[in-house]
């Protein structure tokens, strides 16, 4: 199934054999300190800069009625994102992963996208559009 739009990925995740948890680490974009001029002013513009994990969290597709949502109830933890890094984790004989069991999944993404390693992951803007990295 092609992934047009983030409700499309919740589709997916509930057509699956298995019962699925999906884990969300949300990315704001920093410049860093030791930046050129050249990017500084390319930042100032809208463009480059670091992406910087600042929340992440695990839900379950049935938990989230819509990106729309998700993203809503993103604010009320008051860090502004960019990006939003989506991954699934499948359940096993029908036994439906735990918030606990996605506890390090979780920790390794975040640490997957400190490191520049986003190939694992689906990221999508603050429309739910995905996005492709160039």
């Amino acid at each position: 199934m092609e992934i047009t739009c983030f409700d499309d990925l919740l589709r997916a995740a509930h057509a699956q054999p298995e019962p699925q948890r999906l884990l969300f680490v949300f990315t704001g974009v920093e410049l860093p300190d030791d930046a050129t001029a050249e990017q500084r002013t390319a930042f100032a513009a809208g463009h480059g800069g670091a992406l910087v994990p600042r929340m992440c969290v695990d839900k379950l597709p049935a938990e989230i009625a819509s990106f729309d949502a998700l993203a809503q109830e993103s604010q009320q933890f008051g860090q502004e994102w960019v990006i939003v890094f989506v991954a699934a984790m499948s359940g096993t004989l029908n036994h439906v992963p735990t918030s606990e069991e996605a506890e390090k999944p979780l920790q390794h993404m975040v640490e997957a996208i400190k490191q520049g390693m986003l190939g694992s992951f689906i990221p999508f803007n603050r429309q739910g559009e995905p996005v492709h990295f160039g």
